[in-house]
Parts: structure tokens; sequence; C-alpha cells
């Protein structure tokens, strides 16, 4: 006989997609831990202002944004502990979730670990990141409004990214460490056209300079090995992202970027298991359509688990 669920729901990941998950599973009454490897937030609380979320019309910073969350979700009882999954495991429908600190034992796992951007690992990123380093052109272009900015990349999220930014900038630098775009052409030729735009192609970002703010980059072309500074605003970075989830490939098999691919109440292949926010395919990567993901998946997950106790009589 399987040993018995320790909680109803497991959620694994603290950003806003696991946050408005584990509030609706909360409300569900179901016994709800949030099981989160770093800290509540995720990449939100680096953004020192979110615009674009619904009921907050002079904005709200990350952080504060996360405290309300948690602490409503915390209001209907859920759990939320400091604990990496390091690998979770079937036994029949029953989920095994196994942290350094225990294992946890549910017959609904909702995944919402997030995913990382791809860095360039270059002098000064981290260290400005925030305050002009982005990597979300959505979150963070109505800031450089007027501005100069740099975008680094040559493929499809770069070029849309770069062109959406282009909407509020004064002038955008893309540079791109080969000659020729990876993009689709119709973006190619959107950013050719673009009188905002100046190519910097063969070349590659070598270091972000600035003290408290972004004032420059240090720009250097692969071919002619000449070393350029471009004064600048802010630089958004698009090299591709890295949903975490190479803890789950004994369970998935991923895309190619990693992503899990789930049906419209977002489980996945695998009955039980759900999968919102950026680790999931075709996610927009928003606050916004992160916390209706969450909500789908955990009314479809509470429906799920009354049907299967139906079901067993």
């Amino acid at each position: 006989m399987p040993e018995p669920a320790t909680h109803d729901a497991i959620v694994v990941g603290g950003g806003p997609a696991a946050l408005g998950a584990a509030l609706y599973t909360g409300r569900a009454e179901l016994k709800t831990v949030v099981l989160e490897r770093r800290a509540v937030g995720g990449q939100v609380t680096e953004t020192d202002a979110v615009e674009n979320y619904p009921g907050f019309p002079e904005g709200v910073c990350g952080p504060e944004l996360i405290e309300l969350m948690a602490a409503q979700a915390k209001r209907f009882g859920v759990e939320i502990r400091m604990e990496e999954v390091s690998k979770i495991e079937l036994d029949g429908d029953m989920k095994i979730v196994t942290t350094a600190e225990g294992v946890y034992r549910s017959l609904v796992v909702i995944l919402a670990m997030g995913a990382d951007p791809v860095k360039l690992n270059v002098p000064g990123e981290a260290e400005l990141r925030g305050r002009g380093v982005s990597y979300c052109a959505t979150c963070d272009a109505p800031f450089f409004r007027d501005k100069k900015v740099v975008v680094v990349g040559g493929g499809d999220s770069a070029l849309k990214e770069g062109l959406f930014i282009s909407k509020f900038a004064r002038e955008m630098v893309l540079v791109h460490r080969r000659q020729e775009f990876r993009a689709e052409k119709i973006y190619q030729s959107a950013v050719r056209s673009n009188p905002k735009f100046s190519l910097r192609l063969d070349s590659v970002l070598e270091r972000i300079n600035g003290k408290d703010r972004v004032e420059s980059v240090s720009i250097r072309n692969l071919k002619s090995g000449q070393a350029e500074t471009v004064p600048c605003d802010g630089v958004f970075i698009f090299i591709g992202t890295a949903p975490n989830t190479q803890f789950l490939r004994n369970l998935f098999t991923l895309d190619g970027a990693g992503h899990l691919e789930t049906d419209s109440d977002m489980m996945t292949s695998t009955p039980g298991i759900f999968a919102i926010g950026d680790v999931r395919k075709g996610s927009y990567r928003q606050i916004a359509t992160a916390v209706g993901e969450a909500a789908t998946a955990a009314m479809a997950a509470e429906h799920w688990l009354a049907e299967r106790k139906a079901r067993a009589g």
C-alpha cells in the first residue's frame, strides 16, 4: 500500500505563478505547501517597479507585490518552505517530492519553478541588473522613453523585443555576434528599416559600465578586433531563457528549450502534475498571465481530485 499523502497539493516554486496557484488551492481548503529553492518571489523581487499588473494604477515594486501575494496565500493556510526540490517520482498516482530536508507526498503537484534568462556573464551585468540591465522588454521598456538603449541578441526574441522597446526609446543599438540574424525575415526587415536602430554585427558586448546606473557598454568587433564604448541608458539582453526543469527529465520529455507541454487545464502528460508560468511551453512570461495560468491549474487540480475521489467511491 502506498504511504498516505502528506499534502493535498504541492507547489514547486515561489514566484507569482506559484503563489497564485497556492492561493487558489489554499482557498479551496486543500492542504498546500510551497517549496521554493531560494527566496519567495523569483525574478520579480529584482524589479523596481511593476506597472502592468492590474490593480496598481501607480505601479508597485516587485518585492511589495510578492509580499502581498505571499501574505494572501498564507491567510488561507498555505505553508511556504525554503527547500529545493531535487527529484519527483511516481508511486501510482502518488507523487513523491524529495528535497534535502525531507520527502513530501501528494496526488497533485503544480510546477512553477520559473526560468532564468541566459546571462552574458560580463562585468557589470550582475551589479547593474534592475538598474538599467533588463531581460524583459514588456516589464521595463516604458522606463526608457526617449533614452538610448542597447539590445543584445540576434534571434526572434531579441528583434521582436527590440522593436517593442523602440516604441519608447529614442535610439537603439543592436549587438549580435554574427553577421546574419537568426530571426525570421519579417523581424529582420522591420529592424533594418527602422531608423532608430544602428547595428553592431560580428560584435560582442564585453562590459557594462556604470556606478549606480548603466552609463555605457564596451563592444568589440570579432573580425577587426576594434573596441568601442557606446554611451547608453539601458541594456536589454535576449540570448535565451533556461526553464528550471532539468530535474524533471526522469518524468517528462522536454522541448528543445526545456519547457513542459500542457493541455488547456495546464496539466502535463502525467495526470495530477500541472505546469504554469515560465516552465510551460507557450507561456507569455508575464506576471498577469502566470497568475491566470495558476488559477486555471489550481481549479483544474481541485476538480481532478474530486473526480478521482468520486471514482474511488
